[in-house]
């Protein structure tokens, strides 16, 4: 690497810093690190457990996000010196260390930038998703298989966890649809990306006559919430079923109704487990994941300018797609979004998302900052 390419890629690394501090001004965390700390501080603070680990936690998220800021602008001020001093007095050795430094400083500042993106209330949260397929019979329920799949892979390379909760299989291939809870930091963060419709174009191998054809598959994504979170919910708005946990072909599992599903009759919002091995521990499943449905459909309500987690349930179709997964006449997967896209289709179907996600989560960020 010659001295002057090196100095274009360590300007670009400092600007990818500066639009990085111009999205994240720590200054507004750092009033409230410090009200927290003072709370912290008062006598009686932890008489109240309940209360004490909701602010301890809270602090410590806040002071880990300056952190990752003050760290940026280390790294910054690094670029900078080795830049001054190869200009004023170029030695060999020093220019060695500075590109020996580069690949390190890049992956930083990148995993950083991330984390600095992932700073909404829940984003730190386990994930709970579900994907349904869209009309299309046997084509859209593997569709919806293949994505699970993608999503699978993708959590192995995170080290996330990746349960199945419930599971609707396909008549004959794929499932109809199927809830996943993904476990690990800022799950929840990463996976909000996903919300919305899935298209793929392929030669389906269910056409006899090897037709293309257009498939499509929702993802919808909740914060999973620990026991402090408030929300009300009377039990006598709920409708309680029990029924035999099924396995794949709709094969019994489990002798006994085991299985919940769960009505939030107000909103019709319809919850249910069948993973665990009691009906008790499947209830008490399915209300924790009604209490994130619940609570992220009414802050979807409260919020007049964030369109609801539901509204684009109303078709799974042509228009409202998020990314299209093309695997002929070409390969191509791109989101509609951000434009982000990739050739490598057989990458991305064993969970390389990594690109789109960090490409939505640039592009939903400098939304909220340009209004």
């Amino acid at each position: 690497m010659e001295y002057a390419d090196y100095k274009k890629a360590a300007n670009e690394l400092i600007d990818q810093i500066s639009e990085i501090r111009r999205l994240f001004d720590p200054e507004p965390k750092q009033v409230i690190a410090t009200e927290l700390e003072q709370k912290v501080n008062e006598p009686g603070f932890w008489n109240d457990q309940q209360s004490a680990k909701k602010i301890s936690k809270q602090l410590s998220q806040i002071r880990d996000e300056i952190n990752h800021i003050a760290k940026l602008d280390n790294v910054r001020e690094e670029l900078e010196t080795y830049i001054s001093f190869l200009d004023d007095d170029f030695q060999d050795s020093l220019f060695v260390e500075a590109i020996d430094h580069l690949p390190r400083i890049k992956t930083f500042i990148e995993k950083a930038e991330i984390e600095c993106y992932l700073n909404d209330k829940y984003d730190r949260n386990d994930a709970l998703f579900t994907i349904h397929a869209g009309a299309g019979g046997t084509e859209a329920q593997d569709w919806a298989e293949m994505l699970l799949r993608m999503y699978m892979h993708w959590a192995e390379d995170n080290k996330y966890s990746f349960t199945i909760i419930d599971s609707l299989p396909g008549e004959e291939a794929g499932v109809k649809s199927v809830s996943v809870e993904v476990g690990g930091n800022f799950a929840y963060g990463m996976l909000k990306s996903e919300i919305g419709i899935h298209r793929l174009v392929r030669m389906s191998p269910f056409n006899s006559q090897g037709k293309r054809q257009t498939s499509f598959a929702s993802v919808f994504v909740y914060p999973e919430f620990d026991d402090d979170i408030e929300v009300e919910i009377d039990t006598k708005d709920l409708k309680v079923d029990t029924y035999r946990a099924s396995g794949a072909g709709g094969q019994h599992v489990n002798t006994t109704d085991s299985a919940v599903r769960i009505t939030h009759l107000p909103t019709n919002i319809v919850v249910s487990c069948q993973n665990e091995r009691s009906q008790i521990q499947n209830r008490e499943k399915a209300m924790a994941i009604l209490k994130g449905r619940l609570y992220q459909h009414f802050e979807d309500l409260r919020d007049a300018e964030k369109k609801k987690v539901d509204s684009s349930k109303t078709e799974i179709g042509w228009g409202n797609q998020i990314r299209s997964y093309v695997f002929q006449p070409y390969q191509m997967v791109k989101d509609h979004r951000t434009n982000f896209e990739s050739g490598q289709v057989d990458k991305v179907m064993n969970g390389d998302l990594d690109g789109f996600i960090y490409a939505w989560l640039k592009y939903a960020a400098s939304l909220r900052i340009n209004g």
